[in-house]
């Protein structure tokens, strides 16, 4: 009786893991495209969050247009550089925060060392028809995605410093 005990136990624990083995081998192909469906869709959504976030700054960022006629029409001289600033009220810093441009090449316009040209002339020619108004609400709009885009640099930079660690630096 003993051996029979046991054959018929050993029967039962063979079908057992088999038909386990059938039911599990079902589910982990179900999760493996699962995961992959998963993958494909955290994917797509990376790339949505990059194209928005890059359509919010073409949206943000104010475009100095001029037509090609204007362009080349223009005589910016250094003075004339200088005047349009004045005009405007702002800045060399602020002129260059408002085109885009360094502050070394607004510097170096107004000195008459170079001359700004391509769009850097089509910049400045299209600020010709702004207003002191404008101007301003395209300085205020620009210097707060600046600050916005420097508090989110900031947070990455603060949450990777690990809290407590000293590095110590010895004297030679």
């Amino acid at each position: 009786m003993g051996k029979l005990e046991s054959t018929i136990k050993f029967e039962i624990q063979r079908l057992a893991k088999r038909e386990v083995r059938s039911t599990f081998l079902r589910l982990r192909r179900e999760v493996r495209s699962l995961r992959l469906k998963l993958s494909s869709l955290s994917k797509g959504i990376t790339s949505l969050n990059r194209l928005t976030k890059d359509l919010h700054l073409e949206k943000a960022k104010p475009k100095l247009e001029a037509t090609p006629e204007e362009i080349k029409a223009s005589r910016l001289t250094p003075a004339r550089i200088r005047g349009l600033r004045k005009k405007l009220g702002i800045s060399m810093r602020e002129l260059a925060t408002l085109t885009g441009f360094s502050l070394t090449a607004i510097l170096s316009w107004e000195k008459g060392k170079f001359k700004p040209r391509g769009e850097k002339k089509a910049a400045l020619v299209a600020l010709r028809k702004l207003g002191k108004r404008e101007v301003r609400k395209m300085l205020a709009e620009k210097t707060e995605t600046k600050a916005k885009a420097k508090r989110k640099k900031i947070g990455v930079k603060n949450r990777r410093r690990k809290p407590g660690r000293r590095v110590i630096r010895r004297r030679r």
